[in-house]
């Protein structure tokens, strides 16, 4: 989950200013804060953990931060009375996802959270794959698996182009907010990552959905690396009390980053 965080916020400052390299400095800008992602992926935490009712933690999480930048059709889910899913395949599903990943003991396990979480909103077959692919990763990095088995499992099982890497989707990569051209160039974005960092790093430079495609990377990477110290210092700094105190239990039901 810090990963995942830590991926938003410092993709935040990226979203509508997209670049097209890695060598952008600080990591974490000045103005970089938490978007939608990390209050949803506190929630979907929140919910895991504590055992409340998905669509009921995503809203109640969400209200306490109505000016972040939600997407339209969230948005108007979030603040209504309806308590139904929507049929949505954006890349929502798989940004928030990682708590269940994380808190898994086994694939399966991780599949039945994922489906849990994400079905209350992003009931669309794409969007619940995107989010299952995402899990999926994180579960097999934290076996032990290595990049490459792993982008094998994803192709064979998801059907997602698991083949290029990061310099061959950059070019012709764009803004896209669908979970079937975000999951697989953030996974590859990990995938193909020597560290923490450097996962983020591609992420961002692919020009995209910044924080999102940072989320995810960034949940990847954790699993795969670990969140280094001073990363993990620099987000607990920036997230108010009230996700601190999610964030800590969830480090402690979780084991740590890896």
């Amino acid at each position: 989950m810090l990963g995942a965080i830590a991926g938003d916020i410092i993709g935040s400052v990226y979203e509508f200013r997209p670049i097209k390299h890695k060598d952008f400095e600080p990591l974490f800008a000045a103005e970089a804060e938490f978007t939608d992602d990390t209050v949803l992926t506190v929630a979907v935490a929140d919910c895991l953990m504590n055992d409340r009712d998905p669509a009921e933690a995503l809203k109640n999480w969400g209200r306490r931060y109505p000016y972040c930048s939600w997407g339209r059709r969230f948005r108007e889910w979030l603040f209504s009375d309806d308590m139904e899913p929507y049929g949505s395949f954006g890349n929502g599903a798989a940004m928030r996802v990682s708590p269940a990943g994380f808190l898994a003991d086994s694939l399966e396990d991780a599949w039945a959270m994922s489906d849990r979480v994400t079905r209350v909103t992003h009931n669309h077959p794409e969007g619940l794959k995107g989010a299952r692919a995402t899990v999926t990763v994180i579960v097999l990095a934290r076996q032990g698996a290595d990049a490459q088995a792993i982008r094998e499992e994803v192709a064979g099982r998801f059907g997602y182009d698991m083949v290029r890497s990061v310099d061959e989707v950059r070019p012709g990569y764009r803004f896209d907010e669908t979970c079937q051209r975000t999951v697989p160039e953030a996974l590859t974005c990990a995938l193909e990552a020597e560290d923490f960092e450097d996962a983020v790093r591609n992420a961002v430079s692919l020009g995209g959905d910044a924080d999102t495609l940072a989320a995810i990377a960034g949940a990847v990477a954790e699993a795969r690396f670990g969140v280094p110290d001073a990363i993990a210092g620099e987000v607990f700094r920036r997230l108010p009390e009230d996700m601190r105190s999610i964030a800590d239990q969830y480090r402690c039901a979780s084991g740590g980053s890896r």
